[in-house]
């Protein structure tokens, strides 16, 4: 998910917070590992319910109540976000690895572990 002309203004102490709080709150899906960038967001999500929630909703839910709180309204986000789907043959753990070198690759962190704006919500078992 990205900012509105991603703009820089999610790598911010108080957002990462907001972020989690309502992740924990719009509950139809789980948060796994995430990294928050400046202009956008990686996460790695399942389903909480059977069947699933469409995640459009979800992340429609999530989008404009992080931007309500936020205090920025409706230009904190681009309308549309891109997703996609792990296949069995594909590692969570693999992608997680390239996911989490995003900051250093932005020349954000000199090491992932140093990117305060990143973590774990909840634990999503893949099989592989």
């Amino acid at each position: 998910m990205c900012t509105r002309q991603r703009e820089p203004l999610l790598a911010d102490t108080a957002l990462h917070g907001l972020l989690r709080r309502v992740w924990h709150s719009a509950d139809r899906w789980l948060v796994g590992r995430y990294v928050i960038m400046p202009d956008h967001v990686h996460l790695f999500c399942a389903p909480n319910l059977n069947p699933p929630a469409p995640l459009r909703t979800w992340v429609g839910y999530w989008k404009a109540t992080v931007a309500r709180e936020s205090g920025y309204g409706a230009g904190l986000w681009q309308k549309n976000f891109w997703d996609t789907q792990l296949r069995r043959h594909e590692s969570y753990s693999t992608k997680w690895q390239y996911v989490r070198q995003n900051p250093v690759r932005a020349g954000l962190a000199v090491r992932s572990d140093d990117w305060p704006y990143q973590g774990e919500m909840n634990v999503l078992s893949w099989h592989d």
